[in-house]
């Protein structure tokens, strides 16, 4: 049974990313080293650049035609859902940012959740028809760059 078209999970997908805008720029002031600032700078970039990639995507795609008892029900439940269940939630933000004290506890934050992501996205996907298949592999694949990119930081700033 398939419960999500592509263009549900670009939905959420683009939600995600917002949520990751605030995080990074949420480690970007924490950062106290010049170089991290910049680097958490350019990663909360990253997640706007994704954004709008995603944006290009659910825009190509076909929409569900979702029966709601009143217009949006359907998109605040997605974001709701993301904002309440998924990565980089509140819950998430509250309890283990707490905890997140230095960049490098930031760095290891963001890969976890970059990983969560991955992980999600395949496991979504089997919820899609096969067709639509293509579009989540692009998300996958915009997830892992991201996640190169926040090792390769971690990497460079732990030398």
């Amino acid at each position: 049974m398939q419960v999500f078209q592509a263009s549900d999970i670009m939905e959420v997908a683009i939600r995600i990313e917002e949520n990751g805008v605030n995080f990074y720029r949420f480690a970007e002031q924490l950062a106290k080293q010049p170089e991290a600032k910049k680097l958490f700078a350019q990663l909360a970039e990253a997640e706007v650049a994704h954004k709008r990639t995603f944006e290009k995507f659910f825009a190509a795609l076909e929409k569900s035609n979702t029966p709601e008892q009143y217009d949006g029900e359907y998109g605040e439940y997605l974001r709701s859902y993301v904002d309440n269940n998924f990565v980089f939630t509140k819950e998430v933000m509250d309890k283990q940012l707490a905890q997140v004290t230095d960049t490098l506890g930031a760095f290891d934050f963001a890969i976890q959740r970059e990983l969560d992501s991955i992980l999600y996205y395949h496991e979504i996907k089997k919820l899609v028809p096969v067709g639509q298949h293509a579009a989540i592999d692009q998300i996958i694949d915009e997830e892992r760059k991201h996640f190169s990119m926040l090792t390769n930081m971690k990497k460079r700033l732990a030398c």
